[in-house]
């Protein structure tokens, strides 16, 4: 029987990078997202109306009836966004509830499917920012979001956090992914310092097959990304 993993926003660029790669690895995918996923195994899509209880449960039944009762060897979650703004900016509080609903609510989500469907040993991988790291008055509410996430990670790594036994949480901290959109909007960047998605998964996928490449349950794990070589610090 295949290995199975869950992708939570497989439909972004990161995730449909990844549900591609892992499915070349005769991996089983399931996608969750708002748009469905013709790549996947299985496809889960959203109503983006739904409030956070709600769609938790209705992930939920959906893993539980597609499972069929076998373990996920991992659960990415790659949903995100970005959205701007200080706090006098007229969208801050729009933008705010918006990037807490793409990062923080999935990462909430991930957290109970991983205490859950997934196995000993497994792996639920997070993504927070590097700007999270620091201060962000230029983009509040994201920087609010992915430093939740980061804690929730940190969190989910103690002890007593309702995660299978020896499972390991790591979040990644990129500087900027290179993406279709992000060479969109930023097309006069440098981007020999973009991260590939490539890279993301395979490193993803290094630390799915050996445990034992994994960094310290818990770190969140910078990727700086400079004349298209990626370095990995731990924070």
């Amino acid at each position: 029987m295949s290995k199975q993993i869950i992708v939570y926003g497989g439909r972004g660029a990161l995730g449909d990078c990844l549900v591609r790669y892992f499915k070349s690895k005769d991996f089983k995918v399931t996608s969750i997202d708002l748009k469905k996923s013709e790549q996947a195994d299985v496809s889960i899509t959203l109503g983006d109306a739904e409030n956070l209880e709600k769609q938790a449960e209705f992930i939920t039944e959906q893993i539980q009836s597609s499972l069929n009762g076998e373990p996920v060897e991992a659960i990415l979650n790659v949903a995100g966004g970005w959205a701007g703004g200080n706090a006098h900016d007229k969208n801050f509080i729009k933008n705010s509830d918006l990037v807490f609903k793409q990062s923080v609510n999935s990462t909430l989500i991930a957290a109970s499917l991983a205490s859950k469907f997934l196995k000993e040993n497994g792996l639920l991988a997070l993504s927070g920012a590097a700007a999270a790291l620091d201060a962000t008055p230029g983009m509040i509410g994201y920087g609010a979001a992915k430093a939740a996430t980061i804690h929730i990670g940190k969190s989910l790594a103690a002890s007593d956090s309702g995660m299978p036994k020896n499972s390991s949480v790591l979040t990644i901290a990129p500087i900027t992914l290179d993406t279709p959109m992000n060479r969109k909007w930023m097309p006069k960047a440098d981007t020999s310092t973009w991260t590939p998605l490539e890279y993301i998964a395979e490193l993803f996928y290094k630390w799915v097959i050996d445990p034992s490449s994994r960094p310290v349950n818990g770190s969140v794990v910078k990727l700086t990304t400079k004349d298209g070589n990626t370095e990995l610090s731990y924070h």
